[in-house]
């Protein structure tokens, strides 16, 4: 497509424009309501409490969709079942690993949407797209693996891991995790072909995982690099390129809350980027946790240019009530 359309900024959005559109990040661990119950059976289930309340976006008026997801989860068991084959068929490297969860994900939300539109009588169609996105290989994440994957351990099996060259954490509270590197995203390689979709009216499933972690070499070439990226700083930097008006953070608690998990806990209605500066400041906000979420909503608003901007972040069966007021944390400006 070549028309002008395909390339939008964000800072070609107009408040008297008709068109609204949404970014939707689903996190991997959404994806698992039940640890104790990873199945795909039981993913299925979730994708398709997910994808119902997409679908009641675009009947209540919403124009365009883009939704992301993570894969913490699924990276995890990919690599665990590498581990498990060792001697019996190669491994597959992590950029590959995230590729493959793109697909499968990708699937299992396209299926499920196009089933929930025609159910509806929506008259559109979802598509995925397989993304990479940019990073700058001198980035010092490389030196400092921060970025949970995989289930939670305990931390006896967790440390065994070490002497496999595994860097592990403990993770919010919630148990040991593994670690690797996580640079921040600079470019989402695919962006005007995510942009064209949407300008025709598809559905876009993109972002997976973050996207695919590839650098340029020196004569300008992509290549893949052993990373994983942050599912919702990619998708912050997609919401910033597409011009959103909404970034929606689709997680495991309906509000963002002070003093999480303490008797003195204070969820939030409502937060400016200043006031969630602060809190994150005084340590309100756990790293691997909902850190990532409240810094890429405040990446999303300082530079989007959009005057609609906002966010929410919320958990999947209470996205239509969020979108309505009534729950979930709203962020702005």
């Amino acid at each position: 497509m070549t028309d002008q359309t395909s390339h939008k900024t964000a800072a070609d959005s107009s408040p008297h424009s008709a068109t609204t559109l949404a970014v939707v990040a689903i996190g991997g661990n959404s994806l698992i309501a039940d640890s104790s119950r990873p199945e795909i059976v039981h993913q299925w289930d979730a994708v398709h409490e997910t994808t119902g309340q997409i679908a009641r976006m675009l009947e209540s008026g919403w124009q365009g969709v883009v939704v992301t997801h993570g894969n913490g989860p699924q990276v995890g068991f990919i690599l665990r079942r590498n581990e498990l084959a060792l001697g019996e068929v190669h491994t597959i490297p992590l950029t590959l690993v995230v590729a493959d969860t793109q697909g499968s994900i990708g699937f299992m939300l396209q299926q499920a949407l196009n089933n929930d539109f025609r159910q509806r009588q929506i008259p559109r169609e979802t598509t995925t797209i397989i993304t990479q996105t940019r990073v700058d290989e001198n980035d010092p994440a490389f030196h400092n693996p921060s970025k949970p994957i995989g289930g939670f351990l305990d931390e006896e099996t967790a440390r065994s891991f070490e002497s496999r060259g595994w860097h592990v954490v403990e993770d919010a509270g919630r148990g040991w995790r593994r670690v690797v590197s996580s640079p921040r995203p600079v470019e989402i390689i695919e962006i005007e072909a995510v942009r064209q979709a949407v300008d025709m009216g598809w559905v876009v499933v993109a972002c997976g995982g973050g996207g695919i972690p590839v650098v340029r070499d020196a004569g300008g070439q992509l290549q893949g690099i052993s990373a994983v990226i942050d599912k919702d700083m990619a998708s912050s930097l997609l919401s910033v390129d597409l011009g959103a008006d909404l970034f929606l953070i689709s997680t495991s608690v309906e509000k963002v809350a002070l003093n999480f998990g303490k008797p003195e806990q204070i969820d939030l209605d409502q937060l400016t980027v200043a006031e969630a500066k602060r809190y994150r400041g005084k340590g309100h906000f756990a790293a691997g946790s909902m850190q990532p979420k409240i810094d890429a909503c405040i990446e999303f608003l300082e530079n989007s240019g959009n005057p609609r901007a906002h966010c929410l972040i919320t958990n999947p069966q209470n996205l239509h009530r969020a979108l309505a007021g009534e729950t979930g944390t709203r962020i702005i400006l």
